[in-house]
Order: C-alpha cells, then structure tokens, then sequence
C-alpha cells in the first residue's frame, strides 16, 4: 500500500459518522455531506466502546411528589393525593401509580437530591443537559453543548454508517437552528455537531441527492433505502465517487441504521408491551444502541392529547395535576419497566445505561387555580429547581438504592446534593470519555466537557 492510500484510509477512519449523517440528512448551511466529511477528516475523536445511554428526558419537569419523593407525613398540600407504596426493595417507595416500578426496584437505582438554580424550561434544559447555564440570544437553546452533542463529537461510531448520537420523539419547538428537543443543542459549536432528530419509521429530512434522488420523505425512507442500495449497484455509482462520497452512501444504506426503525423484526407481544408511540420510540432506542448509537435521547411525552395536557408541566393552570397523573403514570409505568426488563433480560445492563428525568421538580405546595382552558378549578404544582429525582438503571452500576435525601417538604437535599454536571461525568465515564476532554468555544477557548464528579455511590 501506497503512503497515498495509508493517508487516505487514515483520514476515513477519522470520519464522524454521526456528523457526516447530520450534516448530509439535515442540509445545514448548503454544506454538502460529502464536503462535510472532507472538513472533519482530521477530526481527533476517541471510538466509540461498547457502551451507551438512552435517556428519557420529561420535558416539563415532573413533580417528585407524586412519583419517586412522596412524603406521606406532610401536610395535604404538600402530599398530594398520592400514597406511596412499598417495592421489591426495603426503604425504597414510589407512587401509588407505578406498581410495576415496585416488583423492579432492585433493577433500578433512585436518586432524590439533583438540585440547581434554573426555574424556566428552557434556561432549566440548558442547565440539566449541558452543566451550564445562560441561553443563545433571541433563542431558547443553551449557550453551551448538551450532552448528544457532546457525545456525538466525543466519540467516533464503532460502526459503520450509524451516528454517535441521536434525538428521538417530541419535538418542542422549531427554528432557524432547526427542529430541538432536549439534549441534541449545539450551543456555540457550530450547528454541524448537532445530532439528528429520528422517528420510529426513518430518518428526516434527507437532502442528500444520489443519481437525482433526493431522499426527502420521512414516511417512505426505509422503503427508499432499499431502492437506492438497488440503483447504487445497478449504476455502478461506488465506483465512480471518491471516499467521501463513498462513506455518504454507505450512512443512507447502512443495514444497522435501516434495521433498527424495523419492529416488524420484534416479537410481537413485546411490541405490545411497549404500547404507544412514544413506547415504541423506547424499543427502536433498544435497537439504536445495539446497532451501535451510545447515545440516545427520547422527548417523552407527558399528555393525554384529549385533555390538553402540556407535557409534565403540571401548573394549576395547564392542567389538574392529580387527574393527569392518574392517566399518565400508567403509561409511564408501562414503558419504563418493560424497557428495564428488556435491556436485562437481553443481558444489556451492563452496558446500557438508562437514565428517567425532567429539567427541574416541582414546588412542595400545590395550588388552586382556574384552567385556562377548562375554566375550571385545578390543583397543580410550579416549578421548582431546588430538589428533583432522578432514576437510574443498568450501566453496570450498583442497583436497588436511594442517593441522597431531602427535606419534609421534598424542597432542598438534606444529605448528598447532586448537580447536573455529576450526573454528567457520570454519563461520560460511563461512555469511555475522557473526563479531561476540552473543546474550543467560539473563541477558541477550550472548555472542560464537565466540572462534575462520577457519583460514586453507582460506580
């Protein structure tokens, strides 16, 4: 082999595959994908291991009152209408709501004390999902890169044609940066890093052209992979394009990535057990980090559509807080233990890190309030970033525990305070990141991925 071609295929495996099919599927700045891919060549990013992370992320904030914090000895207005129950696990309660939670607890680890100062949604994102606070002028993303983001120029995919990092599920708003929901923000790298949005049936907003097909239809993409991989082998197209072009093609064909939108290949009566979409969203998760994405996050879905539910942002106002949990919390029930009892019963704990929270808590007093929508009187809960739960399960970590406490009124920690950036580190080790990592800002100033610590009561 030629010093040329030693050159040539050092560059390729240099490639970041997830921001190749970021850039070539979501069509940022004009910038082609294979000219994208010429510009991150030399890219220094660490491959991937063999582990990853989904992340259901409750955007809304839900109250830790009426799920994994109850405090049965309060006052009424505190306590809700809730009643806690015991669990498979001595010490450890949930709600009422979730039974299927209590016959798992020892399968998963809860932690009560994550506490930081950021009370709007959006400032309270940017907080959680990136360690920092502050957001972009005139938008509602974080001024600093979140974690998909994070991940996605960390690592280097350990497969073929299937991105570092990926966002799936409700997406909260849309803008000039293009479609966000929480964990895929950029901040002030440039928007090449931001990690693609999927669905449960294909890739979006393809603009990638191959022999004047523009592969642009959400619904019918994994019908059109089949077709391009056709026309690329009857055209002759890989012999005529160079690496660049050639590693594009392979990200839109890839097996794995078609493959893992596929629930046709499941059992059925686990799809069922899955239930909705956003459930299935959770199943095709299972699949991406076994095609080998390490990160994923899910925006889960907090409403019943009929009552006008606003995610997990229960004010008085948005919603009667005890009515939506009651339709809710089922649901939620549902999903999240059959999504644990997969990744164990796939023998994937030890590999697969699955991580349940919101931005922020709720407040300890609950409120009386007229809904703006049904006129009516509701009770409902503000935000509240001093004191929120978090739950934790596989990852090789230790399992069947509570980390840290609070108070009576679930407000503040009283034992073992845990900050978003320790959660983060976590996260990062977890995933084979170097905890020491900088990257430049938008000056060139480079910053640490983290300030946390590893919370050492799970490793």
């Amino acid at each position: 082999m030629t010093d040329n071609s030693n050159r040539r295929q050092t560059k390729h495996l240099a490639v970041s595959r997830r921001g190749a099919l970021q850039a070539g599927l979501l069509g940022l700045g004009g910038l082609s994908l294979p000219a994208f891919l010429r510009q991150q060549a030399n890219a220094g990013e660490t491959l991937a291991g063999d582990t990853a992370v989904i992340f259901l992320f409750l955007h809304g904030g839900p109250s830790q009152l009426e799920t994994y914090d109850m405090k049965p000895s309060a006052t009424r207005e505190v306590r809700g209408p809730f009643h806690p129950i015991s669990t498979a696990v001595p010490d450890l309660q949930a709600c009422e709501l979730l039974p299927l939670h209590a016959k798992i607890a020892d399968r998963f680890t809860l932690i009560r004390s994550c506490t930081h100062g950021d009370g709007g949604h959006f400032e309270a994102h940017g907080r959680f999902m990136s360690g920092n606070p502050g957001l972009k002028p005139g938008t509602f993303e974080s001024t600093h890169p979140q974690m998909g983001a994070i991940v996605g120029r960390a690592l280097k995919s350990r497969v073929r044609g299937v991105p570092a990092s990926v966002g799936m599920g409700l997406v909260i708003y849309k803008s000039a940066h293009g479609e966000y929901l929480p964990g895929i923000g950029n901040g002030y790298w440039n928007s090449s890093w931001r990690p693609p949005i999927v669905t449960k049936t294909g890739l979006p907003n393809a603009t990638l052209t191959i022999e004047g097909e523009r592969l642009n239809d959400r619904v019918g993409l994994l019908r059109q992979f089949d077709r391009v991989r056709r026309n690329v082998d009857s055209r002759g197209v890989m012999e005529s394009v160079d690496e660049f072009n050639r590693t594009a093609i392979e990200i839109l064909t890839a097996d794995k990535v078609r493959q893992a939108f596929d629930l046709s290949q499941e059992d059925p009566r686990l799809v069922a057990q899955y239930g909705n979409e956003w459930g299935q969203n959770a199943l095709v998760a299972r699949r991406l980090v076994e095609a080998g994405v390490s990160f994923v996050t899910i925006s889960v879905p907090g409403g019943v559509k009929a009552m006008g539910a606003p995610g997990w942002d229960d004010h008085a106002i948005n919603i009667d807080l005890p009515t939506i949990m009651r339709h809710r919390l089922p649901v939620y029930d549902q999903v999240v233990t059959t999504l644990i009892n997969d990744i164990y019963d796939r023998g994937l704990d030890k590999r697969v890190l699955l991580i349940a929270a919101g931005e922020f808590g709720r407040t300890p007093k609950g409120n009386l309030a007229t809904g703006t929508t049904t006129k009516k009187l509701q009770w409902g809960r503000e935000h509240w970033p001093g004191a929120q739960s978090i739950l934790i399960s596989g990852g090789g970590f230790r399992m069947g525990q509570v980390i840290g406490a609070t108070d009576r009124h679930a407000a503040y920690p009283v034992k073992r305070p845990i900050d978003p950036q320790d959660l983060m580190a976590t996260i990062y080790k977890h995933l084979g990141i170097d905890l020491a990592t900088h990257f430049p800002d938008s000056s060139g100033r480079p910053v640490a991925i983290t300030t946390g610590t590893p919370i050492k009561e799970l490793v």
